[in-house]
């Protein structure tokens, strides 16, 4: 098979994988005010549906690029796709937030398998410019899925309880089970699998964390994706709270952050075999620098947070983001090109402590300020790029 058909039926596959973790988060925010009102949750304890999926999802992703490197890409990926249907239903049936919380963390356990595997998906199949344009087209595809989430789960609200958002989850995964056990090939033949043992696992893990050049590159994505998650972690309170906006208004802060990566990802596959990888990367980090500024001024001095003002840079910062993304995570991918799946569990494991620590503590702390809001997200894009630019650059290229 050609590599265009190739990549174009791959990717929107992959991509949908993808989608289901985030769609699962952002769907339920416009919920929260009802679910709490049902459960009797307080504001600490909602946000503990965040967190706690997350540091599932953390946990777990340690797991899901080992087990697809002993068992196979396909295999691994359809159990957590049924896995998270499973979950889903738990979810739409909790009579308690503490049955919620423990589904919740069930759906993170699972979640990661489609994004995680799927990146190593990637880079069995291209190499080069080919992976980036794919990876570009996957982040473009996914970018969907956090812009329409909340704008389905206020619509769901107006018309239905909150437990029909669960039931949508439960069957959009089931419906994507069935298209992979018919449409997702398996890329990782066992002749190049790794033995699925403790003392492997250790290795592999030990090799990378101590290479050099993981920590760069998994921190300065992980770093940069933390200033827009900010806004998507603190999204209840800056809609409802901060720009008084209702429950059907949650698109004034995800269609711009969303419409940015989307821009991004476009942006980058455009530019992939044109620009370097580190020189895509400084552009991304110059783009959302440019947008953290903005965003602190407009914070500083408009009088209260107002439309479009108040979203526009974070939109800026959804370009810087999304451009980034995809060179960062194929340049630590092209580094073990044994362990794959495990280099894709350790960068998404970074990741997503970073994200959890940001949903369950700093979230709280900052969301009841735009100032605060604009000054976190500035920082962490600020310290992705001192992380990047202290890199060792003589071996950033280097596979290991």
């Amino acid at each position: 098979m050609s590599q265009l058909p190739r990549r174009r039926r791959l990717a929107p596959l992959l991509a949908a994988l993808a989608m289901f973790g985030p769609f699962s988060i952002d769907t339920l925010f416009p919920a929260f005010p009802a679910v709490a009102a049902d459960l009797g949750a307080g504001p600490i304890a909602m946000q503990q549906t965040i967190s706690v999926y997350l540091i599932a999802y953390a946990l777990m992703s340690l797991a899901h690029g080992p087990l697809s490197d002993a068992l196979g890409r396909r295999s691994v990926i359809l159990a957590g796709v049924a896995v998270f249907t499973l979950a889903s239903v738990g979810c739409a049936l909790a009579g308690s937030i503490e049955s919620l919380l423990a589904f919740r963390a069930l759906q993170g356990v699972s979640a990661g398998a489609g994004m995680i595997v799927g990146r190593a998906i990637v880079r069995d199949c291209f190499d080069g410019a080919d992976a980036q344009r794919l990876m570009a087209s996957i982040s473009m595809i996914f970018g969907i899925a956090p812009a329409i989430a909340p704008i389905v789960g206020g619509w769901v609200i107006a018309f239905a309880r909150w437990p029909m958002i669960f039931w949508l989850l439960a069957g959009f995964s089931l419906v994507l089970w069935f298209v992979c056990l018919a449409w997702l090939p398996e890329t990782h033949p066992r002749e190049r699998r790794t033995p699925l043992s403790t003392g492997e696992l250790v290795r592999s893990y030990r090799m990378i964390l101590t290479d050099r050049m993981f920590v760069p590159l998994a921190l300065s994505g992980t770093l940069g994706f933390g200033a827009l998650f900010v806004y998507i972690a603190s999204a209840p309170a800056f809609v409802l709270g901060l720009l008084g906006l209702d429950q059907q208004s949650f698109a004034w802060l995800f269609v711009p952050a969303i419409g940015g990566m989307m821009t991004g990802s476009l942006l980058s596959g455009r530019l992939a075999g044109r620009l370097s990888p580190p020189a895509t990367v400084r552009l991304g980090f110059a783009i959302m620098l440019a947008a953290s500024t903005v965003n602190i001024a407009f914070a500083w001095l408009l009088p209260r947070p107002m439309l479009p003002w108040s979203v526009l840079p974070i939109a800026l910062q959804g370009v810087g983001v999304a451009l980034n993304f995809p060179t960062l995570a194929l340049l630590l991918l092209d580094r073990y090109p044994q362990h794959r799946g495990a280099a894709s569990s350790m960068q998404a494991f970074v990741n997503l402590l970073l994200s959890a620590l940001i949903a369950g503590a700093l979230s709280a702390l900052l969301s009841d300020s735009i100032l605060k809001l604009a000054l976190a997200a500035g920082a962490l894009s600020l310290a992705g790029a001192l992380v990047w630019w202290l890199r060792p650059r003589h071996t950033a290229e280097r596979s290991a």
